[in-house]
């Protein structure tokens, strides 16, 4: 009998795929076009890692990646990314100099059919944790002073299950996150103010979170 072995996706862990010694984000990026950290990356097109200032003074983290994203491979580029950038600017942060990425670094979605439309669908715990190690490597190398946390999927997943992005939004936690002491400012994710009933009073409350990292940053 042929004894039965584990593909890497079911072992949920980024781990093996990360290059030993990743002394850039560029090495980072590369090695993980080839994640098979989790099942994700079966259906998604490509893995979309991180962008921005190498070294910003201040980083972005989100859920994961949209439709466009999952598109272009790149984070934030799409109707929720353009949200984001102008609430940044107003708030007082330059968007060019922050670094931006996402918990989970594949799209997951649902398709009823293979021509309709994809929808979003959240990731699970295990799939946050599986990605952490990609996180954790970010983290590191950029060295930000300060991390937004965008949305509660974002701030599980830097801060650990029992974390409610309705009672932090829009204050200073300093917490450790991946063996680091970091200052956070947690906030809703852009795409939650696109799909607000009262879209203008969403988004003022996003760039008024913004502005107390703003003064942070100043």
């Amino acid at each position: 009998m042929t004894p039965r072995t584990t593909a890497p996706e079911d072992r949920y862990t980024a781990e093996p795929f990360l290059p030993a010694k990743a002394r850039s984000l560029d090495v980072l990026r590369e090695a993980a076009t080839g994640c098979r950290g989790c099942p994700l990356h079966r259906d998604a097109t490509r893995t979309v890692f991180g962008a921005g200032n190498a070294h910003g003074r201040v980083m972005l983290v989100g859920e994961q990646p949209g439709d466009q994203e999952d598109r272009q491979g790149k984070p934030f580029v799409g109707p929720a990314g353009k949200l984001l950038d102008r609430a940044l600017a107003e708030a007082g942060i330059d968007p060019g100099e922050a670094y931006v990425t996402n918990a989970v670094k594949h799209f997951k979605f649902t398709q009823a059919e293979p021509r309709k439309r994809r929808i979003h669908k959240a990731p699970s715990l295990r799939e946050m944790t599986a990605c952490g190690p990609w996180l954790a490597a970010e983290l590191a190398l950029v060295e930000p002073e300060l991390i937004v946390v965008l949305g509660a999927t974002a701030g599980k997943a830097l801060l650990g299950s029992s974390f409610r992005v309705t009672q932090a939004r829009g204050t200073v936690l300093e917490e450790e996150v991946h063996g680091r002491r970091e200052r956070l400012v947690p906030t809703v994710h852009p795409s939650s103010v696109l799909r607000a009933d009262d879209r203008e009073a969403a988004y003022q409350g996003l760039v008024s979170d913004l502005k107390v990292a703003a003064r942070i940053l100043s």
